[in-house]
């Protein structure tokens, strides 16, 4: 009677093991797949609101940097409120007139081309934001899957310790094992409770801050994308020298020349023409009168801005240099990262796993058939819970890291010739 009830436990646990371990995560909601995460948030996401208006701000700056100086009215009365002939208004001259600056040394044409690398550097800024949102929206899909699927390892466990309790009992009634045992299954089955417990309520917090950011109720998740993993690349010898990081610093770098133009153009004084027309009040006649001012410069020479101008732009091309090094630096770290987990996911799913399945499926039989100890159990029952969590751990490290190496490599959109 013994043996046909540890056979037929024995069968229960082969059918449930093979269950916990090959079952898919099957659901009736539709699946949301990353490529449907992403474009949900695009469509809304405040981040490229920000980079968009940030695009809209340059081209308006532009329209302003193009603009010419205003005339000015000129109006002035002289000799009133004197003494003698000049008393009262008898002796006054009046003056209306208009003002026009001249500007001198390329000062419009260097305001201009300031604006137009701004412009440059706000459309980067947008592409900057997009691979951004993309990063973003991608490790929170990759957290919320693999929070889900450290719920399933946890419940399966919970389901494990629950039969092994139930087990251990059987052989405690029958006299083949000691109350210890039914003590220490208990404990491991309050453990697995309370670690699911933790795991059901960290993939809820996953889920609702994917939710957060496509603005969409979240259902089912992708697993087989989850599970996937895929060769890299051969590795680059100069992979940043396209890339986002790239032209982002070389666009600041063109802003900082124009500064320099700019700063130079300043230096140059501007020339105001005035024409008026003058009413003498005592013959009641009218004289134009013209004008010509020019400012001497004297105390500010626009040396020093010019100085400050080139020193920015000095700071701005080591700046591009040292972004280019830490690019290349990260680009080989990241892809080295996701190689190693790449190498990891693969073990620790395929013969890994299979080989910690298998033992703890023959600890299962072996100790229900008591040719096993409770503690050999135990171990080869956290042997597998370890390797699946590790398998889990590979796999959203691998996809993780695969998603900062896009963002690293991302490349820049063409440049547009504002030149013509």
């Amino acid at each position: 009677m013994h043996r046909i009830l540890a056979a037929a436990m024995a069968a229960g646990a082969c059918a449930s093991s093979l269950q916990a371990q090959t079952r898919p995560l099957v659901s009736a909601e539709p699946v949301l797949t990353l490529a449907d995460a992403l474009g949900l948030a695009g469509a809304w996401s405040p981040f490229q609101d920000a980079a968009s208006a940030g695009v809209r701000a340059a081209d308006a700056q532009r329209r302003v940097a193009a603009l010419r100086p205003n005339p000015s009215i000129v109006a002035e009365t002289e000799n009133v409120a004197g003494t003698g002939i000049y008393r009262g208004l008898r002796s006054s001259e009046t003056t209306v007139g208009l003002a026009l600056p001249l500007e001198r040394g390329g000062k419009r044409q260097a305001r201009i081309a300031v604006a137009d690398a701004q412009i440059g550097r706000a459309g980067i800024a947008a592409e900057i934001a997009r691979a951004d949102l993309r990063l973003r929206v991608t490790q929170a899909y990759v957290v919320a899957v693999t929070a889900r699927r450290r719920a399933v390892v946890t419940r399966d466990q919970v389901g494990v310790g629950a039969e092994v309790l139930r087990v251990a009992r059987v052989r405690v009634q029958a006299g083949r094992a000691s109350p210890l045992e039914e003590q220490r299954a208990d404990v491991a089955r309050i453990a697995a409770e309370g670690a699911l417990e933790r795991a059901e309520r960290s993939a809820a917090v996953a889920v609702a801050n994917l939710a957060r950011l496509i603005e969409t109720p979240v259902g089912a998740l992708d697993d087989s994308w989850f599970q996937q993993v895929d060769a890299l690349g051969p590795v680059q010898q100069s992979g940043s020298t396209g890339t986002l990081t790239a032209a982002a610093v070389r666009a600041d770098l063109d802003t900082a020349t124009a500064q320099v133009r700019l700063a130079r153009s300043q230096r140059v004084p501007d020339l105001t023409l005035s024409a008026s027309a003058r009413r003498l009040e005592q013959t009641n006649d009218t004289a134009a009168v013209f004008g010509v001012s020019i400012p001497l410069t004297l105390f500010n020479g626009g040396r020093s801005a010019v100085a400050v101008a080139d020193a920015q732009r000095d700071q701005s091309d080591a700046l591009r240099r040292v972004a280019l090094l830490d690019a290349e630096q990260d680009i080989a770290t990241t892809r080295a990262e996701a190689a190693n987990a790449a190498t990891t996911a693969r073990n620790a799913t395929g013969p890994a796993l299979a080989a910690a399945a298998e033992a703890a499926r023959i600890a299962r039989i072996g100790y229900r058939e008591g040719k096993f100890g409770q503690l050999d159990l135990l171990d080869a029952e956290r042997t597998l819970l370890d390797t699946r969590t590790a398998a889990i751990d590979a796999l959203a490290a691998y996809h993780d890291a695969r998603a900062r190496l896009e963002r690293l490599t991302a490349e820049a959109p063409i440049a547009k010739d504002t030149d013509r």
